[in-house]
């Protein structure tokens, strides 16, 4: 995922009615989809009710609202920015620093694996890891990216430099 352009993430800010988040958006995208993430508030608890399980429950509430109460504005503001963008929309939310992602696409991956690969896939399937071996390839993306955050990090900071050099190419017509 790369950071949007400015022009970009002030074109979706333009668009959000006032009120729905705080602070910047973080608006991310890929060759597919655009991500846009707003924070919104955390529940006021008060004072009866201070343990761990009440916060989650109360979060998970405030998500579950604001998905619901804001659909149909998504739902437009997605339909002009897929014509304006050629990508698809995803929405998240962050609330008490928990991040809560709403219908970003699944989008299928052409892989050509040799028997050693596909049968660590059919061993997840098989111990019920995971449904099918597209899943179980997922989980395994899913945990190369949980334990090798820092590596996949400098890769992408390598790959922007790259681009910038590209930019930079001889004959590259102004």
């Amino acid at each position: 995922m790369q950071n949007a352009k400015s022009e970009t993430i002030g074109w979706f800010a333009g668009r959000l009615p006032d009120g729905w988040f705080f602070g910047a958006l973080d608006v991310q995208y890929d060759r597919e989809e655009i991500l846009v993430v707003g924070t919104i508030g955390e529940p006021d608890l008060g004072s009866g009710a201070d343990d761990a399980a009440a916060r989650v429950a109360a979060r998970r509430s405030r998500v579950e609202q604001f998905r619901e109460e804001t659909r149909a504005q998504r739902m437009q503001i997605a339909d002009a920015a897929e014509e304006r963008f050629g990508r698809k929309v995803a929405w998240a939310v962050e609330c008490g620093g928990d991040r809560h992602v709403f219908t970003s696409l699944g989008v299928p991956v052409m892989t050509r694996l040799r028997m050693d690969e596909r049968a660590v896939l059919d061993t997840l399937v098989d111990a019920s890891v995971a449904r099918s071996r597209s899943e179980a390839l997922a989980w395994c993306v899913r945990l190369v990216a949980e334990h090798e955050t820092e590596w996949i990090d400098e890769l992408r900071e390598a790959l922007t430099h790259v681009e910038k050099v590209r930019e930079r190419r001889p004959g590259k017509p102004a």
